[in-house]
């Protein structure tokens, strides 16, 4: 089976562990239905293409409402797509559903990916953590200014990768060594260890980052 999922973040909680309040992220995942299957011998590797969401279809392009026609379900469709590669053991169709339950349980070690929160431009105090020029001495306007950018006549220019003012935020984060706190299946939803990125609403993915254990029929 598979070691990742699709969901969206819906709020901050608490939980109470071992007598412990720990900080919780509620999160909205799955079930994830298949729209795309790749297999070894056509693709030159095995993976599945799962989405999540749900989107009038009316509201795709004409390329991608034939992509989504098998998993379609009273005219709606997923709007989030990730590819994800399999072993090629499992057998999958287009519309399977696949549930939380299925790929993780309480206790998983998991990492989180999402869009971290916007905060527009940016000052080099706000961004990077300078500490700006000193208080006293005669300053006047130098309380939160970046410094020096560079030398002079050598190399007579400002090195890539400087850092400056500029824009804040919304880039593409992963927190990694999370754990699962809590599932409530009849909700859809994931209770997860600390904060993870983005506001509410910020669509995530979630993978499995330790070995399921294969429990053998015996057991």
């Amino acid at each position: 089976m598979i070691n990742t999922l699709l969901g969206k973040k819906v709020e901050m909680d608490q939980a109470f562990v071992k007598d412990t309040r720990v900080p919780v992220s509620v999160v909205k995942i799955g079930p994830c239905v298949v729209t795309q299957i790749k297999m070894q011998e056509k693709d030159g590797y095995s993976s599945i293409q799962i989405g999540f969401g749900d989107r009038n279809i009316n509201k795709f392009t004409k390329p991608m409402q034939g992509h989504l026609k098998g998993a379609l379900k009273e005219d709606k469709a997923p709007n989030f797509l990730k590819e994800v590669r399999t072993s090629g053991e499992e057998e999958f169709k287009i519309g399977d559903l696949i549930t939380t339950s299925q790929v993780f349980e309480e206790g998983d070690i998991i990492s989180v990916t999402g869009v971290s929160k916007g905060k527009g431009f940016a000052g080099g105090v706000k961004r990077w953590g300078f500490a700006g020029g000193p208080k006293t001495h005669g300053q006047s306007d130098r309380h939160r200014a970046p410094g020096s950018i560079g030398q002079g006549t050598s190399p007579g220019r400002v090195h890539k990768g400087k850092k400056m003012a500029g824009r804040m935020g919304g880039e593409q984060k992963t927190i990694k060594n999370l754990k699962v706190v809590g599932i409530d299946l009849e909700k859809g939803t994931m209770m997860i260890s600390g904060p993870i990125p983005g506001s509410f609403g910020t669509r995530l993915v979630i993978k499995r980052l330790n070995e399921r254990k294969e429990t053998s029929e015996n057991e």
